[in-house]
């Protein structure tokens, strides 16, 4: 490998903060050290708890560009809300020093345990890929792509739980610029696990995390990396050009499945990679690891035998459903959850009774002529398996709040979702009214995305006045417009009203609109 000495000499050159208050945190011990940041072990004053606090270093600290996308990438990872991403506290600067104060999890990392260990047996090392697929999944909802998936930044926990580190250095998929070799935050360890896409710097999207996680998982299984070379140069054209070496051959005792799991990941095209962490849980779920008594369940715990074995073939059954549905419809398989349950989706169509089937990931919708959609275990399942079809997504959102009336965090999202799905569906009169009732929620987040949308709707109606007033109250809330889909429908109300209302605040209105493209971006 290249010499990382400079970077350890720069890491030295940092002074100890222990001992210093950061606002609310009294920095008591250095924890580790990287080539953006240090992170420190920390008391919080006010909760009395432990936690980590992680510090930028000094010469970043100058850069004003960059620390304003520091602080802006945090926060938005802040709202990854997950059992297995380590949490985000707070973001603060005292003191000229800027920091992220997050979760402290008591164990080691990855790579820590390996390099004492050695590789994991494969029951512990199948917990660990459920548990960071499901991760990423929850990322690459909030549209978020991590970056630099590597053994450093999973965290096991003395519980045996799995933790993602770092999301508060990642970046949304609407960014348009993407980190490149020789950019700020890459450590020489980091292009062992870089995918072809990053290393080219084209635009990245979550399979780009999938196929670093593939990296992680093929040295987990096979004890190396798939790719390995003198130079970090080297090591980056070996992801571009060269084929890793079969799982199988290196360790000859693995599952057949996991291996083409883990070679999936490791395709050098993002189409050929798994679409989504989700379809990748689903294929992890049908794989029996020695010394396992029941397939992996991520968060599904009250699958039925038939309903594993269901979900075990979707991944197998995927190329061939375009061509039996031509012919033929699909049988329902797997009743029973919670009394009752369709693993696979069946909607029926008005003319024809011909059935539709997503092959992406198993739907749960009810059959033709029933009338009532199944109570899945928690708001969450409920959220997820909300299908995209017309027929049935509006009753699946709509039963996230019958069933979940309390909950705080995917009753508001079903109530947005549902917003814009009435105006995919050109329904202004419900869309109108939902995007009010959010904008009555006390949640800031939840009434500006209300008022955006109402804006929208008022001003197509011609009803301009009730849109400036929409977009008046929305103003003060532009910081807590992170939705680009109801941001877009703020920017048509702003044209249309614009438009409509006379040159005298034409200034006005275009001010608006860049500070609403300047938060769109920053979000």
């Amino acid at each position: 490998m290249a010499d990382v000495t400079p970077n350890l000499r720069e890491a030295a050159a940092e002074p100890d903060l222990a001992g210093r208050q950061l606002d609310d945190f009294l920095l008591l011990r250095r924890l580790a050290r990287g080539a953006m940041a240090e992170v420190y072990l920390a008391e919080q004053g006010s909760l009395r708890r432990q936690v980590a606090v992680k510090v930028l270093k000094s010469d970043l600290a100058k850069d004003d560009s960059y620390v304003k996308r520091f602080h802006n990438e945090a926060h938005a990872a802040a709202s990854l809300v997950h059992a297995n991403i380590v949490q985000i506290y707070a973001v603060g600067c005292a003191d000229g020093i800027h920091y992220i104060a997050q979760e402290y999890i008591q164990g080691q990392n990855l790579r820590e345990w390996m390099s004492r260990r050695g590789p994991p047996e494969l029951k512990h090392a199948g917990q660990i890929m459920r548990q960071v697929a499901s991760a990423l999944a929850k990322a690459a909802e909030r549209g978020i792509v991590h970056r630099d998936i590597k053994p450093e930044n999973i965290m096991l926990a003395g519980t045996g739980e799995v933790k993602v580190a770092d999301f508060g250095l990642a970046r949304h998929t609407s960014d348009d610029a993407n980190m490149a070799l020789t950019q700020i935050g890459m450590t020489m360890g980091t292009p062992l696990y870089m995918s072809p896409e990053q290393v080219e710097g084209r635009p990245l999207d979550p399979r780009s995390d999938l196929y670093s996680f593939g990296v992680t998982c093929y040295q987990m299984l096979a004890g190396v990396t798939p790719f390995r070379g003198e130079t970090a140069l080297s090591v980056a054209i070996a992801h571009l050009k060269t084929q890793p070496p079969r799982l199988e051959n290196v360790r000859p005792n693995l599952p057949p499945a996991l291996c083409r799991i883990v070679h999936k990941l490791l395709a050098k095209e993002p189409d050929r990679r798994y679409a989504s962490a989700r379809e990748l849980l689903h294929e992890l779920r049908a794989v029996q690891l020695p010394g396992e008594d029941q397939p992996w369940l991520d968060d599904l715990e009250e699958l039925s035998p038939q309903e594993r074995a269901a979900l075990a073939t979707i991944g197998a059954a995927t190329e061939h459903l375009a061509t039996v549905m031509k012919s033929a419809s699909m049988p329902i398989v797997g009743r029973r959850f919670y009394g009752l349950l369709f693993v696979c989706t069946i909607v029926a169509f008005a003319a024809g009774g011909l059935l539709a089937y997503e092959t992406r990931r198993p739907l749960l919708a009810p059959a033709a002529g029933q009338t009532t959609i199944p109570k899945l275990r928690t708001a969450e399942d409920q959220f997820t398996f909300a299908p995209n079809d017309p027929a049935t997504r509006e009753a699946w959102l709509k039963s996230i709040e019958r069933y979940f009336p309390n909950d705080r965090q995917f009753v508001p999202r079903a109530q947005q979702e549902l917003a814009l799905y009435y105006v995919l569906q050109n329904r202004e009169g419900d869309a109108l009214r939902q995007f009010e009732l959010l904008a009555a929620h006390p949640e800031p987040q939840q009434e500006a995305f209300g008022l955006a949308g109402a804006s929208y709707i008022w001003a197509k109606r011609g009803a301009y006045d009730k849109a400036r007033e929409a977009l008046t109250k929305l103003s003060p809330l532009l910081d807590n417009l992170a939705e680009r889909r109801v941001s877009v429908l703020a920017e048509k109300a702003i044209s249309i009203v614009k438009e409509h209302g006379g040159q005298e605040k034409a200034a006005e209105w275009d001010e608006f609109s860049k500070k609403l493209k300047s938060e769109e971006t920053e979000n």
